[in-house]
């Protein structure tokens, strides 16, 4: 496995880059450019992110795959309120939470690495001592 500097960096790329993205979606829909004055519901999207912070910190590989699947709906919809958000502020934070979201989908990705290729490795050793045994037969 590699466990270098850079390994640690991108662990650590992973965590910044997902709490950021629950403080800037709360920023966002409480404070700089909310839906409506005084705060919006919508600041609850950044609770679904609470739920794989525990499993990313504690490097947890499972987590760390599903997480960078379900993150990709932050990025679509980063992506389309920039397209489409007629305020300038609330567009500029879209573009911005599209951003981390690719952060933290590179860090894990890169994280990830790794393990799937030992984990590759490992499934086609079993492979080729299975095959080895059924020849034998």
């Amino acid at each position: 496995m590699m466990h270098g500097t850079l390994h640690k960096y991108l662990h650590w790329g992973a965590i910044a880059s997902l709490a950021a993205l629950i403080a800037w979606c709360l920023a966002w829909e409480t404070i700089v450019a909310p839906l409506h004055p005084g705060g919006s519901w919508l600041a609850l999207k950044a609770v679904p992110l609470l739920i794989p912070l525990y499993g990313v910190v504690k490097r947890d590989v499972y987590t760390l795959q599903w997480s960078s699947m379900v993150i990709l709906l932050y990025f679509t919809e980063g992506v389309v309120r920039g397209y489409s958000d007629t305020n300038p502020v609330s567009a500029m934070m879209a573009w911005g939470e599209a951003a981390i979201v690719c952060l933290y989908f590179i860090c894990a990705v890169l994280y990830l690495r790794p393990y799937k290729k030992a984990a590759k490795r490992m499934a086609k050793e079993l492979l080729e001592k299975v095959n080895k045994v059924s020849i034998k037969k």
